[in-house]
């Protein structure tokens, strides 16, 4: 492939067999020869393997009977989709040679007949003028007689490229950069060509048996013998403080949600809040979407059309969002941008166990785990956070529930002062911001978001019609930054942190605040 194997992928499990009559034949050549320049030149003359020559140098190395000098390497090798494009031909030959054959073919069977090729290759050979697509059918036709398939050349000539091609290759993450270290070998005074390796430890045996006094001992090394000194873990803020959060919930009588499913579907992330499409939050620059798998698989078919049915037309009152909602946009895979997804997936699954059984049982769940949202860093916004969340699904509740829940779980982390304004969120009505009075910022500070779930969310699900559920959400850093004076979170949670203020920090401990 032009390229040497990286160190990572030196045979390290050679059978001993093979490394002691590797080591007999490089002990009978330095002999012979007191060493010599090159190890990979060595390894092509007399076709021995280099990674077992290594070892075998490694080991006299150690025994100090010859010394060594690197001599590291660059070359370039194939990765896997480099690999396939070289035996098979580059996507855009594979396309066009299809379509070529096939004498027309739509855009979808050509999707369908060659799958991520299709969608690679094709805006090579329109980008080429080799393939034309009627605007009106979407039917492509070769507009050429042959074409030269360059890139598979080149990615079996790897050794003959220059700079620019090698550069191109790469950038298609067609080729990858790998190293060889090669020695130059010199034998010592304390060589020895016979067959007795120097061991390291003395043994029970060699005593009993007294070999000890014919065997060769590896000299010691005493200079490091004391060790490093061990220090003791520490605990970050933000483990505490969840710490502490996740007492307070369970001591309320909250279960917590399994939550860790990073990557998420569009489907659980919006559209099974009732949160329409064409929300600016489902926007790239809002949202992390993912490159692969770009896709989710595994959504309950009956759930999907009933979500589908709501964001279309709506029903039990509702008129929905009355646009063509798509299954595609819905599958679309992402880093979840909030808990709520987690709270949707365990509603529906108390929805499945009410169809079941027939019986509601009411739920209280928390969930304190990592979320991403594309932010602009500043201050009081990170790319990454922890959000806390909670909600309530019982009968005969609604928002003075809501917020004597809310008044309890402050109270509880030392917030006894609360106030309440009407907001707007998607899948929460009515909403209200929290606010609460920091009894050592001296001021009102916003603490949460919260509201109850929309009734276009629920009945999808399959729950009652009379169960109602409540919800709130605070985020992590803020009150972490906030107990323990750090003025942007970026100091907290990233790169800048400051470990060492980490194990000088006091532990987390939230009293509940006075009546």
């Amino acid at each position: 492939s032009g390229g040497w194997p990286t160190s990572g992928e030196l045979t390290l499990s050679l059978p001993r067999w093979q490394k002691m009559a590797m080591r007999k034949q490089l002990v009978e050549y330095i002999e012979a020869n007191s060493g010599f320049e090159d190890s990979e030149i060595l390894c092509r003359e007399k076709g021995w393997d280099h990674d077992a020559l290594v070892g075998a140098i490694k080991s006299l190395q150690s025994e100090e009977q010859v010394t060594t000098e690197a001599m590291k390497r660059e070359g370039w090798k194939l990765t896997g989709e480099g690999e396939d494009y070289c035996k098979n031909g580059s996507p855009e030959v594979q396309v066009f040679k299809y379509i070529k054959e096939k004498g027309s073919i739509s855009n979808a069977d050509l999707d369908a007949a060659l799958g991520p090729v299709a969608k690679i290759g094709l805006g090579t050979c329109m980008k080429n003028k080799w393939v034309a697509i009627d605007k009106a059918t979407k039917v492509c036709t070769a507009s050429v007689d042959s074409v030269d398939d360059t890139v598979q050349k080149e990615l079996a000539s790897l050794s003959s490229l220059d700079k620019v091609k090698i550069e191109a290759l790469k950038k298609r993450k067609l080729v990858a950069t790998t190293s060889l270290t090669a020695f130059k070998v010199e034998k010592t005074d304390k060589f020895s060509s016979g067959d007795q390796k120097a061991v390291a430890d003395l043994t029970a045996e060699m005593i009993s048996k007294g070999t000890w006094s014919s065997t060769t001992f590896k000299p010691l090394n005493l200079v490091n013998a004391s060790g490093v000194p061990s220090v003791g873990g520490h605990l970050h803020p933000l483990n505490k403080v969840k710490t502490e959060m996740r007492t307070v919930l369970m001591q309320m009588g909250f279960e917590e949600m399994p939550t860790n499913q990073w990557v998420e579907s569009s489907f659980w992330n919006f559209d099974a809040l009732f949160q329409p499409q064409q929300h600016p939050a489902r926007d790239a620059h809002d949202t992390f979407f993912m490159e692969a798998p770009s896709r989710a698989q595994k959504i309950p078919e009956d759930y999907l059309q009933k979500v589908k049915e709501m964001h279309e037309k709506g029903g039990q009152g509702s008129i929905g969002w009355r646009y063509d909602w798509s299954e595609d946009e819905a599958r679309k895979t992402l880093l979840r941008t909030h808990t709520t997804a987690v709270s949707a997936r365990m509603l529906y699954k108390m929805g499945e166990e009410y169809r079941k059984t027939g019986v509601f049982r009411p739920k209280k769940y928390f969930s304190i785990d990592r979320v991403f949202r594309n932010e602009t860093l500043d201050a009081t916004h990170l790319a990454e956070f922890h959000q806390i969340e909670g909600f309530v699904a019982d009968r005969n509740i609604g928002l003075p529930q809501l917020i004597g829940v809310l008044r309890d779980f402050f109270a509880r982390i030392g917030i006894s002062k609360l106030r309440f304004k009407p907001a707007y969120n998607p899948y929460t009505e009515p909403s209200m911001e929290v606010f609460g009075f920091h009894p050592i910022l001296k001021k009102w500070i916003e603490v949460g978001n919260s509201g109850v779930f929309r009734p276009e969310m629920l009945l999808p699900m399959g729950l009652p019609e009379d169960v109602t559920v409540i919800a709130w959400g605070i985020g992590c850093e803020r009150w972490t930054a906030l107990l323990y004076n750090i003025r942007m979170i970026k100091e907290l949670f990233s790169f800048q942190q400051d470990v060492a203020a980490t194990k000088k920090n006091p532990m987390c401990w939230l009293r509940r605040a006075e009546d």
